[in-house]
């Protein structure tokens, strides 16, 4: 997976950070999913390797303009350059509304349809080879973060153990890793199990939307490879994240660390941070010393 931030700053954009946009690139196949679209992140895509007829779902944390304003948008540019294929948007309730009003009011109309589905506490779904799970989270209006479990890959086959048992190359090699029973001309069995590895465990990872700090998500991001979380402000301003819905820097590297988090990166960072980084960075490390803060344009492997 490739985790492209198109935008990594709140409620209003900076000269250094646009609002929230994500695209994540599965390596193995050719479809990218994109989380929240604020305004311009159609504009943010123009430079980078993302292609937008290759945006196969969108999810919407929540229906804060910072999170959505880009997305009619963006729609409209996906059929203009030929976009066709199917668009499956997860959200709240409401974003089916929002892009239909919009669409009606501008006139517009696309080249391909729109498959709405609208997410509740606890909703799971399972797309292509990946579990999603979604939890309710404690913003000012409703907002959910999205959890993406991918399925176990099949193990190795263990060629040189074959090699070594006689088992010479060819098509029962195919057989014995898809797991038929396979009898050799001696009459002996070829059992799977011995001659194929463990299977490797699939990756998950959390992208949370605007929340406050909420000891009920420990369980939810629980030993996660790659949590994804807002960290608006700095902690001398707890009061004031508080009052509007949003997390500290420091309360979420606590939380990460708390859940046994594996990697952790920051984002939706406040305007008022402009040319911080270093700061925010400190504040990060305290608690999760290999906390990485977003930047617009930063692209994340996770292997």
């Amino acid at each position: 997976m490739e985790f492209h931030f198109l935008g990594t700053g709140s409620g209003i954009p900076s000269k250094s950070r646009n609002v929230s946009g994500l695209a994540v690139r599965f390596l193995q196949r050719k479809d990218i999913w994109l989380f929240d679209c604020g305004e311009a992140t159609q504009h943010q895509l123009l430079t980078s390797s993302i292609t937008l007829s290759k945006i196969s779902h969108i999810f919407i944390t929540h229906l804060h303009g910072d999170h959505i304003y880009g997305l009619p948008g963006l729609l409209s540019s996906r059929s203009a350059q030929g976009g066709q294929s199917k668009l499956t948007i997860y959200g709240p309730e409401g974003i089916k509304e929002f892009i239909e009003t919009t669409f009606k009011v501008s006139k517009t109309t696309l080249g391909y349809p729109i498959d709405y589905v609208i997410v509740k506490d606890d909703f799971k779904a399972y797309e292509q080879g990946i579990t999603i799970t979604v939890k309710q989270l404690d913003h000012v209006i409703e907002s959910f973060a999205y959890k993406l479990i991918e399925d176990d890959k099949p193990g190795s086959l263990l060629v040189d153990k074959l090699k070594n048992a006689g088992i010479k190359p060819g098509p029962i090699y195919k057989k014995i890793k898809e797991g038929e029973q396979v009898t050799l001309r001696n009459g002996e069995t070829v059992h799977h199990a011995d001659y194929v590895s463990s299977p490797v465990k699939g990756r998950q990872v959390v992208i949370v939307g605007d929340t406050r700090p909420i000891t009920s998500l420990t369980p939810f991001i629980k030993n996660v490879d790659l949590l994804i979380h807002e960290g608006t402000f700095l902690d001398d301003r707890r009061e004031h994240a508080k009052k509007y819905g949003h997390s500290t820097i420091k309360e979420v590297t606590h939380l990460a660390k708390s859940a046994n988090v594996q990697s952790l990166i920051l984002t939706h960072i406040s305007s008022r941070y402009v040319d911080m980084e270093k700061e925010l960075l400190s504040e990060a490390e305290i608690n999760f010393p290999q906390a990485i803060i977003a930047y617009d344009h930063m692209i994340y492997k996770l292997m």
